[in-house]
């Protein structure tokens, strides 16, 4: 019989098994987080043999480690050989209870069938598929997995990346419940402006029938109208307006409408008022009236046309306030929602792009042309969708009156030379000439302006197709300085002259097919506005354009 073991050789015995834990454990730690390589363990022959560890490169392994996805690695049975410490966040656990258990532990029980098939599939061909996955609180989470296989020296294994889904689902369903409401108000807008016109018709057409009539009328509908004469003075409101402004009718002059007015609209009200006396061109003009109700200003839309003579002469004009702060507060929401989806967007988009250019420098093994082609090909496609969401925030804080910027001293010869290397690194293909660049000093922010410069260039290499030679000139005029670039392509109609510099206009060509949200001239333009200067275009219609934007000298 063996003689029971003295205690302090079961303690010395206790100690080293204690020591070969805390081995083992710093061992497992340190593959996992990539600070060892190769091991060496020694055999049953008593010889040491080495063992290199291929996958475990260690700045790929810290980089799985810390990047935002979960990273899973399945044998064909489906049981988790690798995961990222990620995953196990994901899924309210630990590594040590998902390491070696089924990934199909995780799924929903109603789409365990709908995984086996993305399963199945994934060993032969990348794909992926949306699959709710069960946490360990009992949550169900949609995530995205994407499958692809790989190949190691013990056979093949499938990799997947794996997605959290709820804030892009939280997203789209706000999306959804924004744009509803969107189709709502603009359903709402155009019933309203229908009925507008179509009772304005009606009531404008029977005011030669019946003056009596007329006032009946007038006095009963929601809208306030007036009257003046040819000269301006007003000779009649109707009861709405009494109502509204809270102005007695015995005290009324001509020229009353000046005292319900936001102060801040009142000048810009009175030259447009002026000028349609002066040519007979409709009136039309969004200002603040103050409620009497409640003393608020709410936006008005004001219409006032002129009734003719069978000489043709002007013998009254006919004029209409129609409350539109609904309408107002609801573009504002549309453009904030502008806004918020921009933010949204910009941060997966800058992620995207930073994923495709770790692809691209991958020094590994060698990636195959049709992957380097289509890498390129993404990142053209990020790029492209990055300006769109950059112009969309520009306009968003436009809107907003939040598109700020420092003022500092600028040089044209200079800003224009910077402008001019990017497009020729940008558009080898053109032929780019320099005029009459003068050495001149303008207060301005360099990179908003570059951004302008840069628009115009663009537009001039897109609608000239045909001629590959762009002309940047510089010249100073008295005190200020104008920056122009002349192409030789479409050109421009007189109305679409008129409408080049608004939101969302874009020209149409039948050769092609004008891409972009037509945004970039309307920033430009409010650019050129913020630094006190002027914006336009000079065209001919098939022969080309001269777009050009004048800042005053320091």
């Amino acid at each position: 019989m063996n003689e029971p073991k003295a205690y302090d050789q079961l303690l010395s015995e206790y100690r080293e098994l204690k020591h070969r834990l805390e081995e083992a454990n710093e061992t497992i730690d340190a593959i996992r987080n990539g600070k060892v390589d190769t091991l060496v363990v020694r055999g049953e022959d008593g010889e040491n043999q080495l063992y290199t560890l291929k996958s475990a490169d260690q700045t790929y392994r810290v980089f799985i480690e810390k990047m935002a996805e979960g990273a899973v690695t399945l044998n064909e049975d489906g049981i988790i050989l690798y995961s990222n410490s990620r995953f196990a966040r994901m899924l309210d656990s630990s590594l040590e209870k998902v390491m070696g258990v089924a990934f199909e532990t995780f799924v929903h029980p109603q789409l365990k069938e709908e995984f086996l098939n993305l399963f199945k599939r994934g060993w032969d061909a990348d794909c992926k598929d949306e699959i709710v996955l069960n946490t360990a609180n009992g949550n169900a989470v949609p995530f995205l997995l994407s499958c692809t296989t790989l190949e190691f020296d013990e056979g093949m294994a499938l990799s997947i990346i794996v997605t959290d889904l709820s804030a892009q689902k939280e997203t789209q369903q706000q999306l959804r419940i924004k744009n509803d409401q969107l189709e709502e108000a603009r359903s709402a807008t155009e019933k309203l402006n229908n009925e507008l016109e179509t009772l304005v018709r009606a009531r404008t057409q029977e005011l030669f029938a019946s003056r009596e009539h007329f006032r009946f009328l007038a006095n009963n509908i929601p809208q306030m109208i007036w009257t003046n004469l040819p000269d301006g003075s007003v000779n009649f409101n109707n009861q709405q307006w009494y109502d509204y402004t809270g102005i007695d009718i015995d005290v009324v002059s001509a020229f009353s409408w000046k005292l319900v007015i936001h102060p801040d609209d009142v000048a810009e009200t009175l030259r447009r008022y002026r000028s349609a006396l002066q040519t007979g061109h409709t009136f039309e003009i969004e200002n603040r009236y103050k409620r009497a109700s409640d003393s608020t200003y709410r936006w008005h839309l004001n219409r006032g046309i002129p009734l003719y003579n069978e000489d043709g002469e002007i013998t009254l004009w006919v004029g209409t306030a129609t409350d539109i702060e609904d309408q107002k507060r609801a573009m504002e929401k549309k453009d904030e929602f502008i806004g918020i989806a921009s933010h949204e967007l910009k941060t997966p988009l800058t992620s995207l792009k930073g994923y495709l250019q770790i692809i691209d420098n991958y020094k590994g093994e060698t990636v195959p042309k049709p992957v380097k082609l289509f890498i390129n090909k993404a990142t053209d496609a990020a790029s492209k969708l990055q300006y769109l969401v950059n112009d969309l925030l520009d306009v968003s804080k436009i809107n907003a009156g939040r598109l700020e910027y420092q003022m500092n001293r600028v040089g044209v010869r200079e800003l224009v030379d910077s402008c001019i290397d990017n497009a020729r690194h940008i558009y080898p293909l053109h032929h780019f000439e320099i005029q009459n660049i003068e050495d001149v000093f303008v207060k301005g922010n360099t990179e908003r302006l570059e951004q302008v410069l840069m628009n115009f260039i663009s537009n001039a290499v897109k609608y000239s197709q045909d001629s590959k030679h762009i002309i940047i000139s510089g010249q100073c005029h008295h005190d200020y300085v104008r920056v122009s670039v002349t192409d030789f392509g479409i050109g421009l109609t007189d109305e679409q002259k008129d409408k080049i510099f608004e939101r969302f206009y874009r020209v149409e060509d039948k050769k092609f097919l004008a891409s972009g949200l037509g945004m970039g001239l309307y920033i430009c333009s409010e650019i050129i506005k913020a630094h006190s200067g002027d914006i336009g275009v000079i065209s001919e219609f098939g022969k080309g354009s001269t777009f050009y934007f004048d800042l005053p000298l320091l």
